[in-house]
């Protein structure tokens, strides 16, 4: 596929480029990209200390707060980062996109990686924090749910990307509509408060956002696999929703490429 190809090809230059995005990102602080680390790492904690010690949050099953939460909102935080930052990366790099020999193909990749730095940091923080419960990670379920992260987040900025930069007010429309998915994604509330509502539950369940917090939490947890049993279903859901994400996406990029620098 040429998308993949072009990336590939450009590998080396997306990672410096990410790396620079990154640092850039706190460039004018005394404390630099200790900021990109603290800032998320703070809010983290201050969910688990209201939800657990104030609101009496109590967790899905026989195991702690915090290893029920910090994974997920880890995830979710991750997700939330990635996707805004790509969404609105041509537009941050417009004077990439006037270049005529830039791969303009790679320019959301370079957002990805840049909020892969803090992303990994929250992850190796749920690590920490649930061994010291006692609960070690399942590394094979922590590759492939990092993995699985990866490829929607590619579909849905291939998507989100284009709309943004030919449509700037579609990048507010995408931030509210992150924060709705926030509350209808199970990170701070039960799966299980739906039981009574089964169509709702399904539909939840069939998010792909619901499938990347809830396997994050089965990193931990392992109560059960996220591939299989009978998360095998939405193991499915989620990969066709992310197939077909991802043609339509680069269908609707590829057809809107040649317009970007002329609207920037």
């Amino acid at each position: 596929m040429e998308y993949v190809k072009t990336l590939w090809k450009n590998k080396k230059m997306v990672w410096q480029l990410g790396k620079s995005d990154f640092k850039n990102r706190f460039a004018s602080t005394s404390l630099g990209t200790i900021w990109g680390f603290l800032q998320p790492f703070v809010f983290m904690i201050t969910y688990v200390i209201v939800f657990e010690s104030i609101l009496q949050t109590r967790s899905s099953g026989d195991y702690p707060y915090a290893v029920w939460f910090i994974p997920a909102m880890a995830m979710w935080q991750t997700l939330n980062d990635m996707i805004m930052s790509a969404s609105g990366s041509i537009r941050a790099y417009s004077y990439l996109v006037k270049k005529v020999v830039f791969p303009v193909d790679v320019i959301p990749n370079i957002s990805i990686v840049a909020s892969s730095f803090v992303g990994i940091f929250l992850f190796l923080v749920s690590v920490g924090v649930c061994i010291v419960f006692k609960r070690p990670p399942n590394i094979l379920t922590l590759i492939y749910i990092i993995f699985a992260m990866y490829c929607f987040v590619i579909a849905f900025t291939r998507f989100t990307s284009a709309i943004t930069t030919i449509i700037p007010d579609f990048g507010n429309l995408l931030g509210i509509a992150m924060q709705l998915f926030f509350w209808f994604t199970p990170i701070i509330w039960n799966l299980s408060m739906l039981a009574e509502h089964n169509t709702i539950l399904k539909l939840i369940q069939c998010m792909p956002f619901t499938y990347l917090v809830t396997g994050m939490r089965q990193v931990f947890i392992n109560e059960t696999n996220i591939i299989t049993g009978s998360n095998g279903i939405y193991t499915i859901i989620f990969w066709a929703i992310t197939i077909i994400l991802f043609i339509w996406g680069n269908s609707i990029f590829k057809r809107n490429k040649k317009d970007f620098a002329d609207v920037l």
